[in-house]
């Protein structure tokens, strides 16, 4: 079982979808995408934590 996340559910207007085998691989590759594609290059704890609550088995 994986787990992914939906950009468009942390409040982006965007329809990636980040898929990984663990939570902290979908985080790695969430902060990758938020960087490239959004400009986002911090994540603070607050954003990681929403971000996190958003991530769901697949």
């Amino acid at each position: 079982m994986g787990k992914e996340l939906h950009c468009r559910e942390v409040g982006m207007n965007c329809d990636a979808v980040v898929r990984g085998e663990t939570v902290d691989e979908v985080m790695k590759q969430a902060a990758e995408h938020a960087a490239k594609d959004h400009g986002i290059t911090e994540i603070t704890a607050e954003m990681a934590t929403k971000v996190k609550a958003a991530i769901k088995d697949t």
